[in-house]
């Protein structure tokens, strides 16, 4: 059973956001979890990856953006992002400084902890995980959004559909073969953007949830384990 505390935290300049730790009694890790652009922590799909997250032992920090904690529609810029993703992450080891701590998120919200430690190194995270790299807008191939990566010092973890139209993976394989050891691409079959399978895929959406937690706890122990 995880534990849920939800909890604010201060970000320099900005004021107070909410988060939500869910600890379950097993954890082995705890991901500071970010929200993509267009839905906060809460949202139905952050909610059960979280819960799912917790059942092998996975503890999440889901927070909020200010944008999306003011209600407002677009998002902040990255240099009001960035220092929330940081603010996140000394929250998170705060709260428990006993697992070891890795950062990510849903789309933007994955693209602006990976800036944020392009930018100097996230203190305590051992690794990044995103769920559905953002590379570029729907449809609209490109590579500028992933040249920061080279400057990540910590192993990332690209979990990506075959049917995510941010993503075209003819160019995003490319990129984690340059990066060489520090990338692991996992290939989700037949997902989109929000890791959705249609009915002729002949899999749920649970299914694929359930890959992308498993995936995850497997790539986090073996970075865990590291000295």
């Amino acid at each position: 059973m995880a534990k849920h505390q939800a909890i604010r935290f201060e970000v320099e300049g900005r004021g107070e956001v909410s988060a939500l730790l869910e600890r379950p009694e097993n954890a082995r890790q705890l991901l500071v979890l970010a929200h993509g652009a267009g839905a906060g922590m809460t949202h139905p799909f952050m909610e059960r990856l979280s819960s799912e997250l917790a059942s092998v032992g996975i503890a999440t920090l889901r927070y909020q953006f200010p944008y999306m904690e003011e209600r407002r529609r677009i998002p902040d810029a990255p240099a009001v992002l960035l220092p929330v993703v940081r603010a996140a992450v000394r929250a998170a080891s705060q709260a428990a400084p006993d697992l070891p701590l890795f950062a990510g998120g849903k789309s933007m919200g994955g693209r602006m902890t990976s800036q944020a430690a392009a930018e100097r190194p996230l203190e305590g995270v051992r690794g990044l995980i995103f769920f559905g790299f953002p590379l570029h807008p729907p449809n609209r191939p490109g590579t500028t959004r992933a040249e920061h990566l080279r400057k990540v010092t910590v192993p990332m973890l690209f979990l990506q559909g075959t049917r995510d139209t941010f993503a075209d993976l003819k160019l995003l394989r490319p990129i984690c073969t340059e990066l060489g050891a520090q990338a692991t691409l996992h290939i989700v079959k037949d997902a989109d953007h929000s890791f959705h399978a249609p009915k002729r895929a002949g899999k749920t959406d649970s299914q694929v949830l359930r890959e992308l937690v498993e995936t995850v706890s497997s790539w986090a122990e073996k970075i865990s384990e590291k000295p």
